[in-house]
């Protein structure tokens, strides 16, 4: 069955108030009678599908290993009316999607599972909401103009230092070597600006320093998903590498990072979506029974 072709009795059309605005979502496995399902929440300008339809899969493949799971629309987007919003203010979203969830399903918890901006959105939400049980955060997004300088030139330009065909197209004269350095003092110019203090207490909560109030309050395990070739992904390692309460909160009890090396952003092939898949089965198997959720 594909998205917009009849329901199946595992799957189910739903449609849920937040505020005045109504939200449609779709709950998979709500058959089972289980202690915990998946918040599926949907990063960026996408809706519940997602893509290459990862949402729609790993909701199957979840429901079918006993979660019921529910992706929504946040408003604004898909088929859910209001205005749309950015990722940092769908907290009343999340919410609403949690309390559909809990009563359509008859779970008592619930974990969230979110790719990009939803990866931040549910660290800044986790906290707030004693049903949540669990996160599953994939290449969760921290952009700022100082580590993504940074991480452009490590991985980019320290790369192509020790390529030899670069040298010997420098020598040649094959490329612009005024445009080359214009580019590296541009970046190292912004690596060196001063920085927010990201969670070391600044009078403007940017969201970064939200992200990492919420997560460190938060009291249950994490699964980190993180892809070897992507930039967020990398901006992430960056600022857990730079900051000490980044890297306190990323290597603390509970939190379990897994990485796919050659996966990309949005894992947009088959093999690395099963990866994703099975990573996620096997945390939910070992923390959802255990003593840390």
């Amino acid at each position: 069955m594909t998205e917009g072709q009849a329901e199946t009795s595992m799957e189910h059309a739903l449609k849920f108030s937040i505020g005045s605005d109504e939200a449609i979502g779709i709950l998979h496995g709500c058959e089972y009678k289980a202690e915990t399902g998946v918040v599926i929440i949907v990063g960026g300008p996408q809706y519940r599908v997602g893509s290459h339809r990862q949402f729609v899969l790993l909701a199957r493949r979840l429901a079918e290993a006993g979660y019921p799971t529910l992706r929504f629309d946040y408003r604004g987007i898909g088929d859910s009316t209001g205005d749309a919003r950015d990722f940092e203010s769908v907290a009343d979203d999340i919410c609403a999607a949690v309390d559909i969830l809990v009563a359509e399903a008859g779970v008592r918890k619930a974990v969230l599972w979110g790719l990009c901006d939803a990866a931040s959105a549910a660290m800044m939400y986790a906290d707030k909401d004693s049903r949540i049980s669990g996160l599953v955060l994939a290449n969760p997004w921290v952009h700022s103009p100082e580590t993504a300088a940074r991480v452009r030139l490590k991985s980019y330009y320290g790369g192509r230092l020790r390529n030899p065909e670069f040298w010997r197209k420098l020598i040649g004269l094959e490329i612009d070597w005024r445009d080359s350095i214009g580019s590296v003092w541009e970046y190292l110019r912004q690596s060196r600006r001063s920085p927010e203090r990201h969670g070391g207490g600044t009078p403007r909560k940017h969201f970064i320093s939200r992200m990492l109030d919420g997560w460190g309050a938060f009291a249950g395990p994490t699964l980190l998903i993180l892809s070897g070739d992507d930039l967020v992904a990398k901006e992430f390692r960056q600022l857990c590498a730079e900051s000490p309460p980044w890297l306190v909160a990323s290597r603390r009890r509970g939190v379990r990072t897994v990485t796919l090396p050659a996966a990309n952003h949005t894992f947009a092939c088959a093999e690395w979506r099963a990866e994703v898949e099975d990573s996620t089965l096997s945390w939910l198997a070992q923390h959802m029974d255990s003593g840390l959720a």
